[in-house]
Parts: structure tokens; sequence; C-alpha cells
């Protein structure tokens, strides 16, 4: 009596081995772009401080992010993953595809923050 695998019961163990090679990295690279939205809430977040403390001193919100006492960055740059700006009560943050922080994101997508009826809410699980 022989002792080993076949052929192929070893191909069949790769394949196998490669369609959950293959699950786990997509779910891998998802948990890891669902983390770099974490700059954009941390700085969306600020941006909304500095609204309040804009809107409690002028009487109303700031359309230009340069009013702002927070600095982000309005274009994509190597140290930041989303660019950022404003138009009133609404805050967004674009992911970078080119010329942001690596690696680029591979579609651009959008977290938002917005101020409507006295509260505020937003995009990717940010309120």
């Amino acid at each position: 009596m022989r002792k080993g695998f076949t052929l192929l019961e070893l191909i069949v163990v790769i394949i196998i081995i490669g369609i959950l090679g293959t699950l786990g990295f997509t779910q891998y690279a998802r948990v890891v772009e669902k983390g770099r939205t974490a700059e954009a809430k941390t700085l969306l977040g600020q941006m909304r401080s500095a609204q309040e403390a804009w809107r409690l001193e002028n009487g109303s919100y700031t359309a230009t992010i340069t009013n702002l006492s927070v600095e982000v960055p309005t274009g994509c740059i190597s140290t930041h993953y989303f660019q950022y700006s404003t138009s009133g009560s609404t805050g967004t943050a674009t992911r970078c595809t080119a010329d942001g922080k690596p690696p680029q994101g591979v579609a651009a997508y959008t977290v938002t923050l917005s101020y409507a009826a006295g509260t505020w809410g937003g995009t990717a699980g940010y309120y």
C-alpha cells in the first residue's frame, strides 16, 4: 500500500486554500479602508466644532474652510487619505484616488457631516 497524497487531492487542497485566501484578503481590505475613514471622522468632527464656534461668533456657518480654526487639506496631499470641503452646514470628506497618501483609493467615496433641523447627521456611521 502506498503512502502519500494523489495529485488530485493536492490540487483540491490548493484550490480551497486559494479561495479562502481570496475571501480573507477582500475582507481585510474592507476593514483597512473602513479604518482609514477614521481620519475623515476625526477631521469632520473638528470642522463641526469649528463651524459651531464660527456660528456662535458670527450668527451663521461659514462656507470656506480657511475661516475655520482647523487645518484640513482641500486637495489630495501625501499626508492624508481624504480631501475636505465645506458648504455652510455641510462638511465633506472625499477619498483621494490620486496624489494622496498611499495606498490610493480604488474608488472615490464621500463621508459627509451636515446640520439640519437642529441636529447633526452624516454618512459612514458618523453622527
